[in-house]
């Protein structure tokens, strides 16, 4: 089968109101694929505005969300909420909600089953540690922290889920894994998600690579077999992200 190609940007905690406009403006204008589809993850204050002037064909995504859809959790935000507003995904297991703030694999397993509930897709980051790839167990990291997941879920989530290969050595710091890199790692979690959940799975499951993505490096990435497109942070908050959701063409 064919995999729709998959191309998401991750603003992070970056923007204000006239830089929203003025990106929204800019990707409406600009000439995409209709075989590619393309999702924006925003901080959250900012969803509502993105939603509002992003162009129709391309989607909104809310960068975390919690485990509750609504209560005493001041400061939280429920996948409720983020759909209200306008978000149809959301960004889970980030290696900076993993590494800076400290959320488990189980807390992670635990807001995906939320989200899902809640109607929202899913983007379900996992990735290693520089120490984790010179150890040899890059694999092992990435299997445990897909297994809280599939523990959690049902075959048929995987439907509404894109996992997000995101090698935290490679974020923000310009190092970037080679396209082989990618696809090895990539061609293992496919390998993994045939055993552990169902070879249909596997197949369908987009994979997408996350880590220094920009317009120069991801055309020969966006080739390998197993590279089913891209999460990209600081390249998404510039006209250049056009080019990296043309990587295909």
């Amino acid at each position: 089968m064919t995999r729709t190609f998959w191309v998401g940007g991750n603003w992070k905690m970056n923007g204000t109101v006239a830089a929203v406009k003025e990106l929204a403006k800019t990707f409406n204008a600009g000439t995409t694929s209709s075989d590619v589809e393309v999702v924006i993850g925003a901080p959250y204050v900012y969803i509502p505005l993105l939603a509002d002037s992003l162009r129709n064909d391309w989607a909104v995504a809310g960068e975390n969300c919690y485990v509750k859809a609504s209560g005493a959790y001041t400061g939280e935000i429920s996948p409720e909420m983020l759909k209200d507003v306008g978000a149809k995904w959301v960004i889970l297991g980030h290696s900076e909600r993993r590494n800076v703030l400290g959320e488990s694999d189980q807390f992670t397993a635990e807001k995906t089953v939320k989200a899902l509930e809640a109607g929202l897709k899913v983007v379900l980051c996992v990735g290693e540690l520089l120490e984790e790839r010179e150890a040899g167990t890059t694999q092992t990291v990435v299997n445990r922290q897909l297994d809280a997941v599939i523990k959690a879920v049902s075959e048929a989530d995987w439907a509404n889920i894109v996992i997000a290969y995101e090698p935290v050595w490679a974020i923000g710091t310009g190092k970037v894994a080679t396209p082989d890199q990618a696809q090895d790692v990539h061609a293992a979690i496919r390998e993994y998600l045939k055993s552990a959940v169902s070879p249909k799975v596997a197949e369908e499951t987009r994979i997408t690579y996350g880590g220094s993505v920009n317009a120069k490096n991801c055309k020969e990435t966006a080739q390998k077999p197993d590279v089913d497109g891209f999460l990209v942070g600081g390249a998404s908050l510039k006209p250049e992200f056009l080019d990296i959701v043309n990587a295909t063409n």
